[in-house]
């Protein structure tokens, strides 16, 4: 039993990275971050600056959800690391609605949502 807790936190350590890749790339390329849920680029330079000002909020929130998993699985409890995960997969199921309601890009996100999803659920047991 505690090999398979080693290895869903190893998932766990993976996710938080890959959370916290994604904000660092909203901050740094909030244009690329952008073609992620495959909207359009805005045409003019005002929607710009407002996009770039919502991908820094989309950023801060991954870099959040990253930290808290890392914080989660390195010192918190088995069931902690749990719930942080399943918010997670929610975060990434609301995010493929949001695509789903613009027409597309929402596998870019429901893709991963079971999976996270899974390793949170596998956590609780």
């Amino acid at each position: 039993m505690a090999s398979r807790t080693a290895a869903l936190k190893l998932a766990a350590y993976a996710f938080a990275t890959i959370f916290t890749g994604f904000g660092l790339n909203a901050f740094l390329r909030p244009g690329h971050a952008l073609t992620f849920f495959e909207f359009s680029p805005p045409a003019t330079a005002a929607d710009r600056r407002m996009v770039d000002s919502l991908m820094y909020v989309y950023g801060a929130r991954n870099v959040f959800m990253g930290v808290a998993i890392y914080a989660a699985a390195m010192t918190g409890t088995k069931r902690s690391l749990a719930v942080t995960l399943l918010a997670a997969g929610g975060v990434a199921f609301v995010d493929g609605a949001a695509c789903f309601a613009h027409g597309q890009g929402h596998w870019n996100h429901w893709g991963y949502a079971p999976v996270i999803t899974a390793v949170g659920a596998l956590l609780l047991y």
